[in-house]
């Protein structure tokens, strides 16, 4: 018996197929399903999250302030948002804990339940503080920092990096209100769109070695 017989037979086994008279309706509303699941794939721009590419994080709006003032940062050009925000002990973990914050982040931001001000939850907390150390860890063991920072050895063993360094890399305002938007035009990463040397100057140097 062939795979196609079987997979047919334990269809109709378990009655997962629908009696002949609905089959047509049935068949069509399965297809509208699955094709608006894909559309849905496609306007949310689902594959850009399995990138490193912070872009990916303002797809929902309401991460604006957090991607407006980590652009401004000195972060920014040592670190993107999943150096920060995800676990980096190992890949499977990494994508679990992406696709975990990420649908809990859908479904609040769907249900319109979002706050004013955007905090990490406790497991975020624990990730932010441990990708702390792993890039910083030379200084937060440099013994020197004994002499002339007052209660080193309590503070880095004893409290959140933040609690001290506070205006990294987001600053102290949080909330979307009072950040406001990009003013600059946030792209979609294409090669046209961030080249160095603009189109035009191309043409232009081009046009001026056919003449030579």
């Amino acid at each position: 018996m062939s795979g196609f017989q079987k997979f047919k037979r334990f269809l109709f086994r378990y009655s997962l197929v629908p009696p002949r008279k609905w089959r047509m309706q049935a068949t069509i509303l399965m297809g509208c399903f699955v094709g608006l699941g894909f559309y849905t794939l496609y306007l949310s721009k689902a594959a850009s999250y399995l990138s490193d590419d912070p872009k990916a994080c303002i797809n929902c709006h309401i991460m604006t302030p957090q991607y407006l003032t980590w652009n401004h940062s000195s972060h920014r050009e040592v670190a993107h948002c999943n150096d920060c925000h995800v676990p980096h002990n190992n890949i499977f973990n990494k994508y679990y804990f992406k696709a975990k914050d990420g649908l809990y982040h859908s479904a609040v931001f769907t249900l319109k339940a979002e706050p004013e001000v955007i905090r990490a939850r406790a497991p975020s907390v624990r990730v932010i503080q441990s990708n702390c150390i792993r890039c910083h860890k030379d200084q937060v063991t440099d013994a020197k920092m004994h002499g002339f920072v007052e209660e080193h050895e309590a503070n880095r063993t004893e409290r959140l990096c933040w609690e001290c360094h506070k205006e990294v890399p987001h600053g102290k305002v949080k909330s979307l209100s009072s950040v406001g938007y990009q003013i600059e035009a946030v792209y979609d990463f294409d090669l046209e769109s961030n080249q160095i040397v603009p189109s035009w100057l191309e043409k232009a140097k081009g046009a001026e070695s056919e003449e030579k």
